[in-house]
């Protein structure tokens, strides 16, 4: 590949960008091949890897943290690919880390979508560093769980998995049973024998069954298919496997099919619920009002509650469209009004729930989604829990008087000075810059440098993906809403930047 026009055209853009939002100098990016926007991309129909991925697992595995990124760097000059890469990084995190908890540690693999979103989002200069991140992570979470009694998954005896016309009952039968063995044996046939989309039909119901891992299962489903979808289904058996345990995972509890424990109401609930939203409800009229009202209860409703004001809406005629604006607005209202792990996660799981609703083609697999992640959201704001009285509909621009909105160098430098200054400055920008590409890059951007664990990876690529998907002002609110979690320019530099310039020098 010819590197030179792709040099030139960075080494000056990093210059400008590095001085303007403290980036630093990333042109040493530029030392890689080119890394195209059709190279991060993949019909899984057409691509196939080698026969043999393991040895590249196995490297993965094997090569000291210390070492990982310059060794990485040089298979790169000799030809490794980026799906080649992205690959073995997947099955390495799934092989090597338990998803017990869906969580912790367990991020190195849930993060690889994310930074393969971040990657086939960035200019061509950045496409590298985002799997870079990710390889480094994967060492310090393998190193975590080599502490804790180093896990891996087991080989599969073939004598208990069930036959191809068996299979997908004997998986639902296993999974509402709670019975690990069985569904570990049952999705190992499904694997072998079922299409990507029949599974992701299945699987997008048990991500959202219940609420233990505060949404992480729910993510854990989407970002697996979604990376599958780039590196090929060939490579789905270990991460179904890996996937069916997650699911599984009670957080402590007995048996939830022989109990009646809060984390799994809202499903029970819903599951008869659906059965009163009316035919035709995917038609309707978009309101923004509808929307604000959605807002509204999800600030005081119980779980029940927020379900059924989506099935009265939906039943007066209102869009769906609509009820995801309100649902993404109430997720980055409750950022807002308690900044932290827990509220980020709002944000995070109605990313996937929403991707499964886009790409669910079962009309109840659909309206489930819709309410669960209604429910959800009450269950992130906890109950009797002091939050700011801080609300997204009210949130007004910073006053631009003199007739000049604020520019990003500032808005990103308050980012890490006083958030919800920034947050109106943003609403400030937008409407001088409805198209709001420039501010999203430079927020990834900066987390490529600033960032420095793996929900800055997970959060801005869900946020700076679903801003597309909203509508009217609700998009822009929120955006504005998004800087309670995203990274200013004042923070301090992440070291791999500076791992990642040295392994390439």
């Amino acid at each position: 590949m010819n590197l030179q026009p792709t040099r030139r055209r960075f080494l000056k853009a990093a210059t400008a960008a590095g001085a303007a939002f403290g980036l630093g100098d990333l042109s040493f990016l530029g030392r890689l091949p080119r890394l195209s926007a059709e190279e991060t991309r993949l019909d899984p129909k057409a691509v196939r890897f080698h026969s043999d991925i393991e040895p590249l697992v196995r490297f993965l595995e094997e090569t000291p943290r210390e070492r990982l990124l310059e060794d990485v760097a040089s298979r790169i000059h000799q030809g490794l690919t980026y799906r080649e890469l992205l690959a073995a990084l997947l099955l390495a995190g799934a092989r090597n880390t338990q998803p017990r908890p869906v969580g912790a540690k367990f991020h190195a693999v849930l993060v690889v979508n994310s930074a393969h979103l971040a990657s086939i989002s960035s200019p061509d200069s950045d496409r590298w560093l985002p799997i870079f991140w990710a390889l480094d992570y994967f060492k310090s979470a393998q190193a975590q769980d080599a502490r804790e009694g180093d896990w891996t998954m087991a080989a599969m005896d073939d004598s208990k998995v069930p036959s191809p016309t068996k299979a997908k009952a004997a998986f639902i039968a296993a999974m509402d049973d709670w019975d690990e063995a069985a569904a570990d044996a049952a999705v190992t046939g499904l694997a072998r024998t079922a299409g990507a989309q029949e599974l992701f039909e299945i699987l997008c119901r048990y991500g959202v069954r219940d609420f233990r891992e505060i949404g992480h299962k729910a993510i854990y489903v989407a970002n697996s298919w979604r990376t599958l979808q780039a590196i090929g289904w060939q490579h789905a058996e270990p991460v179904l496997r890996s996937l069916a345990l997650g699911l599984l995972d009670r957080g402590g509890d007995g048996n939830p099919a022989k109990a009646d424990l809060p984390a799994d109401r809202p499903w029970r609930h819903n599951l008869d619920l659906i059965k009163k939203i009316r035919v035709g409800w995917p038609v309707g009229e978009p309101s923004a009002a509808a929307t604000k009202e959605l807002v509204q209860t999800l600030r005081e409703a119980s779980p029940r509650e927020a379900s059924e004001k989506v099935v009265l809406l939906l039943n007066r005629g209102v869009a769906p469209q609509s009820i995801w604006d309100g649902i993404f607005n109430a997720a980055g209202e409750l950022l807002m009004r308690r900044p932290g792990i827990l509220s980020l996660h709002a944000s995070t799981s109605s990313n996937a729930i929403h991707f499964a609703f886009q790409n669910s083609a079962s009309d109840e697999t659909r309206k489930l989604l819709l309410l669960q992640n209604a429910a959800f959201l009450s269950m992130f704001r906890g109950s009797g829990e002091k939050l700011k009285s801080i609300q997204i509909d009210q949130l007004q621009p910073a006053d631009s008087s003199g007739g000049a909105a604020p520019d990003l160098e500032h808005i990103f430098a308050e980012i890490s000075h006083d958030r919800l200054s920034a947050a109106r400055q943003v609403l400030a920008y937008l409407k001088q810059n409805p198209q709001p590409h420039d501010f999203i890059n430079a927020a990834r951007r900066l987390v490529f440098s600033k960032g420095n664990n793996s929900h800055d990876y997970k959060f801005s690529s869900a946020v700076l993906e679903d801003y597309a998907h909203l509508s009217g002002e609700w998009r822009d609110r929120f955006l504005a809403a998004s800087v309670f979690n995203l990274r200013g320019s004042g923070d301090k530099d992440n070291e791999l930047v500076k791992r990642t310039r040295a392994a390439l020098a």
